[in-house]
């Protein structure tokens, strides 16, 4: 494994990131994997040097985070870890049960520790964004469970830019604690992030840590239309469309042969590659997704197989921020 800087921060992460969201309650999501079946592959993860794990509160209503908790308590070095779960999304059915209010911030980071069983949380990512708050109660809040000590780093999740550069402009005038981290959707089937996003992260030194690399399994060429959760999946056809994706996969086929390798590292390889991205959030319900993805941080790709892959690319609806 490798390790780089998330964003300008000296916190030192592994180049993949762990997403916890397949770990959790069926019952919360058909295809999420129970207790016993997801701390084999935890382990795994730590054994691979893997030492950058993301959950949410709202993962099958927070058992993902004790999971993860649990995992890291027996097998891992709590020391060298870097933890990162999120809020926004209702964890009840109450008014004040969501969002990013000081009152819900304040009762949701309590909860998130105490599930994770941890006294601290590095990287604390507000989900999305919460129009119906002031900017100045959340990042005055978020600015608080940091100085409390609860937190190490502030990240944030989708959004548009202007939105994003509000808060981080905010957060400068009053000299609140700022956001390190942005994590948005980003790979070869969606790069409209390159429009401004990317850019504005690049500019303000803010790490980027994608989410859905892998374009929920098309370019790994796995995604099977059969399985449990493409069945269930209500966002894949809003994300994709196989007339726009299919030259895009090929060429990354292309290339993977070409290196002898999988589909997922030439993906993933091209990632890495961006500026300023410091480690893509893969999912993992298999052991061998684990493998292909920490042999992914060994592919070179040259500017010519950058070149070929990115330009079937045509942009597409921006989505994906609620």
């Amino acid at each position: 494994m490798q390790y780089v800087n998330l964003g300008t921060t000296g916190l030192r992460v592994s180049k993949i990131c762990l997403g916890c969201m397949t770990y959790g309650s069926s019952k919360w999501r058909p295809w999420v994997l129970e207790d016993a079946a997801s701390q084999p592959l935890l382990r795994r993860a730590l054994e691979l040097g893997i030492n950058f794990f993301d959950t949410a509160n709202v993962y099958s209503t927070g058992v993902s985070e004790e999971i993860l908790g649990r995992a890291i308590r027996e097998h891992g070095d709590r020391d060298n870890m870097v933890i990162a779960t999120k809020l926004f999304f209702p964890m009840n059915s109450g008014p004040n049960g969501m969002g990013l209010s000081r009152k819900h911030i304040m009762q949701a980071i309590d909860a998130s520790l105490k599930r994770l069983q941890m006294d601290y949380i590095d990287l604390y990512q507000i989900h999305r964004f919460d129009p119906r708050t002031p900017l100045e109660e959340t990042l005055d809040a978020l600015n608080d469970v940091v100085r409390a000590g609860k937190v190490r780093y502030l990240g944030a999740s989708s959004m548009h830019a202007w939105q994003f550069m509000k808060m981080l402009a905010i957060q400068q005038r009053e000299g609140f604690a700022r956001f390190v981290s942005m994590q948005n959707q980003y790979s070869l089937l969606y790069r409209e992030e390159e429009r401004e996003m990317v850019p504005l992260c690049r500019e303000e030194g803010v790490g980027m840590i994608p989410w859905s690399p892998l374009a929920r399994g098309l370019l790994a060429g796995s995604r099977a239309a059969g399985t449990q959760r493409a069945q269930t999946d209500e966002m894949m056809a809003q994300l994709f469309t196989p007339e726009a994706d299919q030259p895009i996969i090929d060429a990354v086929g292309n290339i993977a042969r070409a290196h002898n390798t999988g589909m997922a590292q030439v993906a993933l390889a091209w990632l890495m590659s961006k500026q300023p991205v410091s480690a893509p959030i893969i999912g993992a319900s298999k052991m061998a997704q684990l493998d292909d993805a920490v042999a992914s941080v060994d592919v070179k790709l040259s500017p010519d197989e950058i070149k070929q892959m990115e330009a079937p690319y045509r942009p597409r609806k921006i989505i994906a921020f609620k």
